[in-house]
């Protein structure tokens, strides 16, 4: 089993056991599992990110209609599906996060996009594993209050890693 096997294989026990999971008893009950594309080796991303001069301020709206604060800290260019995207990484008390919305969003991925927590190496770069992108739990409970993923993290592009859209059973 995969490193990233075994993480899918924790989370959906998560899902499925925990009471802090973000699905409701019922939707526990039948619970089998997230669906999630293949594994994407070439979706395991290195890069270096252009920083801001000047950290810029950003308020996202949420799900729920409330407001997270956030600093854009930076953007990074990569290469999927044979196309160039440029996506912005955020930053708050929390560490970095980026969310993000593909060609997919609404079809086969979540509509209002998926999230990351890109890892910052020691040498300046950031590691971006997309095969690990996932729903934010607004996706799966309405009671659940989510950043909804700014426009300039709306990539015209598939990204075929990660979680896919949440069906129930």
């Amino acid at each position: 089993m995969t490193d990233l096997e075994a993480f899918r294989r924790e989370k959906d026990d998560f899902f499925r056991t925990d009471p802090d999971s973000p699905l409701t008893p019922d939707q526990q009950e039948g619970f089998t599992g997230l669906r999630y594309f293949p594994e994407a080796p070439a979706l395991r991303l290195v890069v270096d990110v252009e920083r801001f001069a000047e950290p810029q301020a950003i308020r996202m709206q949420t799900s729920t209609g409330d407001v997270q604060d956030y600093q854009r800290f930076g953007r990074f260019r990569f290469i999927a599906d044979g196309q160039e995207a440029t996506l912005t990484i955020y930053r708050n008390e929390h560490g970095f996060f980026l969310p993000f919305a593909d060609s997919l969003a609404g079809t086969e991925t979540y509509g209002a996009g998926r999230y990351l927590e890109p890892e910052p190496l020691a040498d300046g770069r950031f590691e971006i594993d997309l095969n690990l992108a996932y729903n934010p739990y607004c996706a799966y409970n309405e009671n659940w209050s989510c950043p909804i993923t700014p426009a300039e993290n709306r990539i015209k592009l598939p990204i075929r890693a990660g979680e896919m859209v949440f069906e129930e059973h």
